[in-house]
């Protein structure tokens, strides 16, 4: 588990990072601040964490100048702001993300999946979403267990081998969290599916072993057919 701290001075900001922060498996918050000062002073005598997310505009002392006293109280740092204007400040820190609010459960997802990425992406199992369809119960789905992610305007159905979960997401922001995996693949602008529970390919297109059928994009019909040509076993002709 990754130990985290949040430092903003607006609750609201908080309670949705904390919402963020439990849904992401190996994320665990130790702390929470709305006075930047009284922040300052703990972290300064405590042990370092593993992550710290910080706003910018904050009475007392701001974001960029707590940053500089408690950099090295912590491996990454992330800025979270309302202002695109501090980007080059944030550069300048030393920060490993920048997000800009209002940032959705995807958008914060995708920043912890890179900042994390030589640690955790590789070993990670499963991930948690909010089921729109039950009550928005945070449910728990393995990778191994997805079998197709569908797009639904502004949320993604996904197909596992047990149910399917509705959840407010682009399927660009699922599409670079599944990126970390080699098992999902895309032949279609709607769909990301993954290979290893691909029944049979047909003339029409491609059966999931779930039941679940879908035809191959015209602007992704190379990279269909590479990946069969790359997975086909001939025999010899006599």
């Amino acid at each position: 588990m990754f130990k985290c701290i949040i430092i903003d001075d607006d609750q609201h900001a908080i309670s949705s990072l904390e919402k963020y922060i439990e849904a992401y498996p190996v994320l665990e918050l130790v702390g929470s601040y709305t006075d930047p000062l009284l922040a300052l002073n703990t972290i300064s005598r405590s042990e370092p964490v593993d992550l710290i997310l910080l706003d910018i505009d904050m009475p007392k002392i701001n974001g960029l100048e707590l940053s500089r006293e408690i950099r090295n109280k912590t491996d990454k740092l992330v800025f979270t702001t309302s202002h695109v204007k501090y980007g080059y400040e944030a550069f300048k820190v030393n920060a490993d993300d920048y997000l800009l609010k209002p940032f959705t459960q995807g958008e914060f997802m995708i920043a912890m999946s890179k900042i994390f990425a030589d640690k955790n992406d590789s070993k990670q199992e499963f991930f948690f979403v909010k089921n729109k369809e039950d009550n928005h119960k945070m449910v728990n789905i393995k990778f191994k267990d997805v079998v197709a992610v569908e797009s639904k305007l502004n949320y993604v159905l996904i197909h596992t081998t047990t149910k399917q979960v509705l959840t407010y997401m682009s399927l660009n922001e699922i599409s670079k969290m599944l990126s970390r995996h080699t098992d999902f693949v895309q032949f279609h602008r709607s769909f990301i599916i993954s290979h290893p529970h691909i029944d049979y390919f047909d003339g029409k297109g491609i059966r999931m072993d779930n039941g679940l059928e879908l035809t191959v994009g015209q602007y992704y019909r190379k990279s269909y057919n590479d990946f069969i040509a790359k997975h086909l076993i001939r025999g010899e002709r006599k």
